[in-house]
């Protein structure tokens, strides 16, 4: 790229990094898994995503993410499971929809064993509160095999879009979990 010189500016030609799906590809592999396990805390996940690098597209990465999540095994559920938190609320949320939340929770916990697991992506935020208070709610009347095949297909849409940012670049790879974008360190891995 030839540098634009104007009156009174200097002139810095634009450096190339490579797109992001170029770092991704490239990264090293165990950084990269780390960063992985910020989308979802599988582990079979992780190494699978990483292992079959390199994608052509982010279409067939994201493509790679759903078929992995599909071929997840209970025991890899329920680690995912477990590395997943509580949805937060809005700040400006009603103290009675914290209770509400609170209690809904502690009664899905209990008869299901983990926690409530919702993707809200495509739910504008005025409407989360409502749409996680309905689907908590709806959710407690499946069987716990018919919850277990809910969460993880929100799981996997839980993947999908953390996936996404990171490969936006958005530095936030979860909806609660505060995790570096690809490519970058953090202090202390997932467990």
């Amino acid at each position: 790229m030839t540098p634009t010189h104007l009156p009174g500016r200097v002139a810095v030609p634009h450096q190339q990094r490579g797109t992001t799906l170029e770092r991704f590809n490239t990264a090293c592999a165990d950084e990269l898994r780390h960063t992985l396990l910020t989308c979802l805390r599988s582990l079979r996940w992780a190494h699978r995503i990483t292992a079959h690098r390199p994608y052509p597209t982010p279409e067939a990465l994201l493509a790679a993410s759903d078929e992995a999540a599909y071929d997840l095994t209970p025991a890899d559920l329920t680690e995912a499971l477990a590395g997943e938190t509580l949805p937060v609320l809005p700040e400006d949320a009603y103290s009675a929809a914290h209770t509400a939340l609170d209690a809904a929770n502690a009664a899905y916990e209990a008869k299901f064993g983990h926690v409530f697991v919702i993707c809200l992506d495509e739910v504008p935020p005025n409407e989360c509160l409502d749409h996680v208070l309905t689907a908590i709610r709806s959710r407690l009347t499946n069987d716990p095999e018919e919850e277990r095949v809910v969460a993880w297909e929100e799981l996997r849409r839980l993947a999908r879009g953390r996936l996404l940012d990171s490969l936006r670049g958005a530095g936030n790879c979860a909806t609660s979990h505060n995790a570096p974008a690809l490519g970058t360190q953090q202090d202390t891995p997932p467990t």
